[in-house]
């Protein structure tokens, strides 16, 4: 045995274990700081939980403003769905009242047989033909003697009419119609100049 043998303090040891001792890092203990704290994760659960509540009622109100405007989408499409029908519907009311009133009216007065049936027969086709378009909310307007209503009247023209207030229909063109609360087609009016303000 040499004198660096027996200086060495592996001498003795099995060959696999040497310098093991000197190498082996034992994990370091852990400071109490490295482990969360019980209150800051308990305040990160509450924050969570907060975050996900929010969530859930931000979810719950788009709901249920999707579910009203699905609601008035499809109320607006039963009352306004027909719309476009309605228009071209409007020009057959106006044959019959054009046929009922191409009768001079001392002869509808006088009119009997055949022809007082005739008269008789367009008069009542056409009520039951404006009772149907009520039931789809389709209204004739009734603006004689009512304050002109840009939204729901279309002016040709003034008429000087002192006796009325200014603004007032004064005579009705062509019937106007509307549909739910929208204007349909608007009635074709002449309106008062000159009167008093209403």
């Amino acid at each position: 045995m040499t004198e660096q043998d027996k200086q060495s303090p592996d001498a003795g040891a099995p060959a696999g274990e040497a310098h093991t001792s000197a190498f082996t890092a034992e994990p370091a203990p852990q400071s109490p700081n490295d482990k969360p704290e019980p209150f800051t994760e308990l305040e990160n659960l509450y924050q969570e939980n907060a975050g996900l509540k929010d969530r859930v009622l931000r979810t719950l109100a788009e709901m249920e403003n999707l579910r009203r405007r699905t609601d008035k989408e499809v109320a607006d499409a039963k009352t306004y769905g027909v719309t476009s029908f309605a228009r071209d519907m409007l020009v057959f009311a106006d044959n019959l009242r054009r046929a009922v009133e191409s009768i001079p009216v001392d002869v509808r007065a006088g009119a009997e047989g055949p022809l007082k049936s005739i008269v008789e027969g367009i008069e009542l086709t056409e009520r039951d033909f404006l009772s149907r378009l009520s039931r789809h909310g389709i209204k004739k307007l009734e603006p004689q003697g009512q304050k002109f209503d840009p939204n729901m009247h279309e002016a040709l023209f003034e008429m000087p009419d002192p006796s009325v207030p200014s603004g007032t229909v004064v005579q009705v063109m062509e019937a106007g119609y509307s549909i739910g609360e929208r204007c349909l087609r608007p009635a074709k009016v002449g309106v008062a100049r000159g009167g008093p303000k209403a």
